[in-house]
């Protein structure tokens, strides 16, 4: 579905991803793992254009990213970020954010994908709720499950979760990927996470270390032939 070919990025002299190969298939969970400035967020940042690779090319369904107008790339991708933005107004407002028809059906669908639905349902309002302007009553869970839900909306092909998932605790971690798992069959997954325990699943990890591919493969691979990933694994083990 998406395959990056021979990409650069970088500004100046400074070289942020070099020569990377990766593709990220329909119904897979492709993981991306690497210590804070290996070029995680910005590979995942390249996918909806927020930036422009200097070298080789990124294509969508055959399709160079470049030949999309914007709003039809952006339209095909799911995107959240690292901090979650939630904007004043309720519940529903903001998961129609970026499909103002949704119905109450697909937002309640969505929520329950994204482990919301558990605090949402208990609200007295449900999805009329208010929230204040970035979600400051309601904490950072909730918030970041929020942003998820938000984010599946129209059911994207392409959905990419960078690092949202640092505030929830391990139980609801594991629900929400299982229920990526079994409910998002026809999306490309693109998951960035600190946490190697979130991402040891995944259908394929893509370890990078300094702005370059240094591993390629399943968990147990990896641990095995991947330095740089079995260094990673085992500090936070111990």
């Amino acid at each position: 579905m998406i395959h990056l070919k021979d990409f650069s990025i970088g500004f100046g002299s400074r070289v942020l991803l070099d020569k990377v190969n990766t593709s990220f298939g329909k119904g897979q969970l492709t993981a991306l793992i690497g210590r804070n400035g290996s070029g995680k967020s910005t590979l995942a940042n390249l996918v909806p254009r927020f930036y422009d690779i200097t070298s080789g090319n990124i294509k969508i369904f055959g399709k160079d990213i470049k030949k999309y107008s914007m709003e039809e790339l952006r339209n095909l991708i799911g995107i959240v970020p690292q901090r979650a933005a939630l904007f004043s107004g309720t519940i529903a407002d903001n998961m129609r954010w970026g499909k103002p028809d949704a119905t109450d059906q697909e937002i309640i669908s969505v929520l329950k994908i994204a482990q919301a639905w558990e605090f949402v349902s208990k609200l007295t309002d449900g999805i009329k709720t208010n929230i204040s302007q970035g979600g400051k009553n309601l904490s950072g869970g909730q918030r970041q499950r929020l942003t998820i839900a938000r984010a599946l909306v129209g059911n994207p092909p392409v959905v990419i979760l960078d690092d949202s998932m640092s505030a929830l605790d391990y139980a609801t971690d594991l629900a929400l990927r299982k229920a990526i798992e079994s409910e998002l069959k026809d999306t490309a997954v693109i998951m960035i996470s600190q946490r190697a325990t979130t991402l040891q699943n995944a259908d394929h990890i893509l370890v990078l270390d300094n702005g370059e591919a240094a591993g390629y493969g399943i968990h147990e691979t990896l641990l095995k032939n991947c330095e740089e990933y079995a260094e990673i694994y085992k500090s936070q083990m111990s």
